[in-house]
């Protein structure tokens, strides 16, 4: 299989504020809003070349939706900042009625999802957001492996019309995907051809996927490799065309089992092309304090889980 080289762990946070530092210097509509977390989301170098396109909101989330969506009818892209339990439950209101609804080109940009939050607990550890956002008629839905990936998609989100949710994290992760990608909504990226398995990975779980993969190769499993980066629109050609290859495909994801990408996975091929299917993600359960590692392990978000998952659904091919 192919290899990929960790280029040196960095957080997909770290992504974004880059690629919103490149969207301050090269499309002047860009403006950026925060709820008082500007170190959080690494939006400093943003701020520094660009104060006058900055708004500080403060702790008033909903109030920061309602501003960005009023924004984009003097022409501007604003591009909203805040943790993924704020940007999405918190607001899901003001984001259904005064951006999706009126489709509003608002790019809602959210840090520290999933239960790599870690020890701030499960109060914070949002697992329900790619649900809540896909089912917004209009909405976007992006989740990043990343840093480059990340980068990448923030500079392609500002030439996409419409509102977007944009979703990365908070822990260093592996860096793999090159430098200079093209971020293209909606078109999965293969990473390693296989014929026994599909094995569909979005966000900190692609990386996973690939390690999962290299130890199959050893069992003799050889394991296709698809970041869905995309959740909506989703890619369902690509996950088709291989499915119809292997025979059977395992999904994996930091987020719910229920309303995630396994979830559209599953509702996409059932209509197409009845597969068996696993599911790596949470259980239908809230997270808790932890170590982003000891969390990742507790329920089942890491490439022994996936391993795990392949062993099983091989068994229903």
């Amino acid at each position: 299989m192919k290899k990929y080289i960790d280029q040196g762990k960095n957080d997909t946070r770290s992504g974004f504020g880059a690629g919103l530092a490149e969207l301050g210097r090269t499309n002047p509509n860009v403006v950026a809003l925060c709820a008082d977390l500007v170190g959080s989301l690494k939006m400093e170098k943003f701020i520094e070349e660009n104060p006058e396109r900055f708004f500080q909101i403060g702790i008033a989330e909903a109030n920061m939706m309602g501003i960005a969506a009023g924004l984009t009818i003097g022409g501007k892209i604003p591009f909203t900042g805040t943790f993924a339990n704020f940007s999405t439950g918190r607001v899901y209101d003001q984001i259904r009625q005064s951006i999706a609804y009126s489709d509003k080109n608002v790019k809602i940009c959210a840090s520290h999802a999933g239960v790599t939050l870690g020890e701030d607990g499960a109060t914070h550890q949002i697992l329900e957001d790619l649900g809540l956002m896909k089912m917004l008629p209009g909405m976007t839905v992006i989740n990043t492996c990343d840093y480059n990936q990340t980068k990448a998609a923030t500079i392609a989100i500002a030439e996409h019309h419409g509102p977007v949710y944009l979703r990365f994290g908070r822990p260093k992760v592996a860096n793999f995907t090159p430098v200079d990608q093209k971020f293209e909504i909606g078109k999965a990226v293969m990473l390693n051809e296989g014929t026994d398995v599909t094995i569909v990975a979005t966000g900190h779980l692609v990386w996973e996927a690939l390690i999962a993969a290299e130890n199959l190769e050893k069992q003799g499993i050889s394991a296709e490799v698809i970041n869905i980066h995309t959740i909506k629109p989703l890619d369902g050609e690509a996950v088709l065309k291989s499915v119809k290859k292997t025979g059977c495909i395992v999904t994996a994801e930091e987020h719910n089992y229920l309303g995630g990408l396994g979830e559209s996975i599953s509702g996409y091929l059932a209509t197409t092309h009845p597969t068996p299917q696993e599911f790596v993600a949470t259980q239908d359960t809230f997270g808790e304090s932890g170590t982003p590692e000891q969390l990742m392990d507790k329920y089942g978000l890491n490439n022994k889980a996936i391993v795990n998952a392949v062993v099983k659904v091989l068994k229903r091919k």
